[in-house]
């Protein structure tokens, strides 16, 4: 099982941390370096900023907007930050939600597996050099009556199959994000219920492609924290934890919410969203199940982490994506070897 490490958003006021984090997981031999972008900063940037100051690492968007990006545009970018970095990026792509997608890109919300598939269609076409033309319910290439024509991306990637990942949650997502991509990007991911809440789901979307899991990258990102208070350090992410489960996305368009109700959390993700979209965060945080944010975490000590991730391991998962905890940039840097340190123990490094 691979080590990989997620930046998170840049601009929340710990740019120059990030960096020295990226540049210490570049140092230890961790495998990846993950960046997002929802309504803030972009992921193109970063990455390139990152891989302009680090050796080895490859970096990866997780993710880019799919509503924020024509399809031929994500192939551009794509190419230009493989040919920069020498081989070393990694595309991640997701559809965001409704709010997100409706209302800072102004693209409807409907469809979102149709439009995710003709996607990841175009730009795979795009990436291979031919000239571009596609028929699709969402896309035409190119527009029909008009002076345009079929024409090819002119930049070099340095790999012809830059691995292509997806931002998954719901089964039919998961399914076809098995089917049609080389990897899948989880979040919330509990080891003890891995199989049944993605696994089986990803199986199933090969399967249909005629494949199997075999170099199919499993991609969970799990905050890690470093201590000896397992409660405590779950205290740390429970607003995270209610922003996702109670406020992200509308209450019938929540799908952490309804991840947490599939591993048998059912009743406390309605408390969750109940009260964080009545405005009490603070009630929606102290309704969070230690047992919620212990199965999709890493905490503790480096014996008990080495213990966790074993679990991961035997789960399934094949790249562990970890999200350094601290509060201060010492702290960061030791979770992050902490890490290392606990893969080695485990004879998964």
């Amino acid at each position: 099982m691979r080590l990989g490490i997620n930046l998170g958003y840049w601009g929340a006021g710990m740019d120059g941390d990030n960096l020295a984090v990226a540049q210490e997981a570049d140092r230890l031999g961790y495998d990846v370096c993950w960046a997002a972008e929802a309504y803030g900063s972009d992921a193109p940037t970063v990455l390139a900023w990152v891989a302009a100051k680090t050796e080895r690492i490859d970096v990866g968007s997780a993710i880019m907007q799919i509503p924020a990006r024509q399809p031929a545009m994500t192939a551009m970018t794509a190419a230009t930050l493989d040919s920069l970095t020498g081989g070393r990026f990694r595309l991640g792509l997701g559809v965001s939600g409704p709010q997100v997608s409706e209302g800072w890109y102004g693209v409807k919300f409907d469809k979102p597996l149709a439009r995710t598939r003709e996607y990841v269609e175009i730009v795979r076409k795009a990436m291979t050099r031919e000239r571009l033309s596609y028929d699709g319910e969402h896309w035409t290439l190119p527009l029909p009556g008009g002076p345009g024509k079929p024409i090819k991306l002119t930049v070099h990637p340095e790999r012809e199959h830059i691995p292509l990942y997806i931002a998954a949650i719901g089964p039919k997502n998961l399914e076809q994000t098995g089917e049609i991509a080389d990897g899948a990007l989880l979040i919330f991911p509990s080891a003890a219920h891995l199989e049944e809440t993605a696994l089986r789901h990803l199986r199933a979307g090969r399967e249909k492609a005629g494949l199997t899991m075999d170099g199919f990258d499993v991609c969970p990102t799990v905050p890690l924290a470093l201590g000896d208070d397992v409660d405590a350090l779950a205290d740390v992410f429970r607003p995270y934890t209610a922003l996702y489960v109670g406020g992200m996305g509308s209450r019938k368009q929540n799908f952490y919410n309804q991840l947490a109700r599939r591993m048998g959390y059912e009743k406390e993700a309605a408390e969750i969203q109940d009260k964080y979209l009545a405005g009490d965060k603070a009630g929606a945080a102290a309704a969070v199940p230690q047992s919620l944010i212990d199965q999709t975490a890493l905490l503790g000590s480096v014996e008990r982490i080495a213990e966790r991730m074993t679990a991961y391991a035997e789960a399934g998962v094949t790249t562990l994506t970890l999200a350094p905890a601290g509060f201060t940039l010492d702290e960061r840097l030791a979770a992050l070897r902490a890490g290392v340190e606990a893969a080695e123990r485990a004879g998964l490094a």
